[in-house]
């Protein structure tokens, strides 16, 4: 197999996973396919340099967040124009409705959760990373990746089922996200 197909098969094997990853971080599906296409583009100036080609996924995730942050940081320095104005020239981005209901909800609330937690659930909710390979990710210590996973769910939970509404609706959605919330300290 040469270089162009090992390439074209590493993009198939996780394109998916990597774009899905960059929606739950940036919410909007141009950023999120110029964070794709910047992971692979980085993989295929620099890929050659990684000795253990077990870690490819975990190589290309770090990538991705990193391109992320950066990113981040370029936009709270340089300020940005009001958008309303050209709102009906953006891409949307609409999941399959039978399919993504419940996940669309969750999406939506993660958005409100504090940036510092985002990655960290996302990682292990969304792509089911370890809490070691978070920590190796997202460069932090896996206690902090136990932590901010525990607060992150904290705030979703706040997020998807207020207090005050009915319990006959709180109950509906607890069906409906049992596994999301289940207890990140119990399998390690």
């Amino acid at each position: 197999m040469n270089s162009t197909d090992q390439f074209e098969a590493l993009v198939r094997e996780h394109h998916e996973s990597l774009y899905r990853f960059a929606m739950s971080l940036t919410r909007a599906e141009s950023d999120a396919q110029d964070l794709t296409q910047q992971t692979f583009y980085v993989w295929a100036t620099k890929g050659h340099q990684l000795r253990d080609t077990s870690k490819v996924k975990t190589w290309l995730f770090t990538t991705l967040h990193r391109a992320f942050l950066n990113a981040r940081r370029r936009q709270i320095r340089i300020p940005h124009d009001d958008l309303e104005g050209v709102s009906e020239q953006l891409p949307t981005f609409s999941p399959e409705p039978g399919n993504h209901m419940d996940s669309s909800e969750v999406l939506s609330a993660l958005t409100r959760v504090d940036e510092i937690y985002q990655a960290a659930v996302a990682l292990f909710y969304l792509e089911d990373y370890s809490y070691k390979d978070i920590a190796l990710i997202l460069q932090v210590p896996m206690g902090t990746v136990k932590s901010r996973i525990a607060r992150g769910i904290g705030q979703l939970r706040e997020i998807l089922l207020p207090h005050d509404e009915a319990p006959e609706r709180v109950s509906a959605e607890r069906d409906l996200s049992s596994s999301l919330f289940q207890e990140p300290f119990g399998g390690f």
